[in-house]
């Protein structure tokens, strides 16, 4: 089992379509012992039976829009856990007005600041709170989407802020490299996920994606979890500040090969 012996936290998993689900499940499978965070009462009801699932009991209230709320779930974690050996950040948000529309006209700065704290500088803060808990050999993961390097209808500032996450991902495999942590990011296709939901036409988008995407598909949570699974293991411990595809293909191919008489 790849991760056997390894203890990761989850932040995010918003309920058992969710993407970090899939990722939770397939780190189970392979031997891990998992923790969770949740933002609030609400989410917590959805995450319950899922963690009863994979047999864990550790279920902490983190809002990472306070640093005093993530300095508090590390305490809290350090009650079961004195150490661990990574976390998945799974946790991206731009306001709803945000997400439809021409970009510059719907933009905000409001918008955008918090599109950037949620989605990118939270990704840090978690990581300066673990890392005095963090085992040598850690491995510390994220979740973006093409929208960090190419325009998609109605992302807009979330576009931005993947992009954001993207360097930061790349800054911090620098920053903690010597610590032997490494930090990396998963690009995952469109998935019917409650996140998604929230970008206009997201249907639609998935029929593109598999018209265009090499292997005529869009990916599964499953096809998310094994890679994220992977990351997070000592067979990629040469593996740091890269952004990994789980698309199907589709950010290698400009336009689908269509049948022309």
């Amino acid at each position: 089992m790849l991760l056997k012996g390894k203890r990761i936290l989850i932040s995010g998993l918003a309920n058992k379509y969710s993407i970090a689900a899939g990722i939770a499940r397939a780190m189970h499978r392979e031997g891990a012992e998992l923790a969770f965070t949740y933002q609030n009462e609400r989410l917590l009801k959805n995450l319950k039976p899922i963690a009863a699932e994979l047999n864990s009991n550790i279920l902490i209230e983190s809002d990472v829009s306070s640093d005093e709320s993530i300095e508090q779930s590390f305490i809290e974690l350090k009650k079961s856990w004195e150490t661990f050996d990574g976390f998945v950040h799974s946790i991206g948000y731009a306001p709803a007005d945000q997400l439809e529309g021409n970009f510059v006209d719907v933009t905000t700065r409001e918008g955008f600041r918090i599109a950037h704290d949620i989605s990118s500088y939270s990704f840090t803060a978690l990581a300066k709170a673990a890392k005095p808990m963090l085992n040598d050999g850690s491995a510390l993961l994220t979740l973006t989407y093409l929208g960090a390097v190419q325009t998609l209808p109605n992302y807009n500032v979330m576009g931005l802020a993947k992009a954001s996450l993207e360097a930061n991902t790349r800054f911090l495999a620098a920053s903690l490299g010597k610590d032997n942590i490494r930090v990396n990011a998963i690009s995952a296709g469109p998935i019917k996920t409650l996140a998604a939901s929230g970008v206009k036409n997201f249907r639609k988008m998935i029929t593109q994606h598999s018209a265009r995407a090499p292997l005529g598909r869009t990916v599964t949570t499953e096809e998310v979890g094994n890679a994220a699974a992977f990351l997070c293991s000592d067979y990629a411990s040469g593996i740091t500040g890269e952004i990994t595809y789980v698309d199907a293909g589709f950010n290698t191919a400009a336009m689908p090969l269509l049948d022309i008489e």
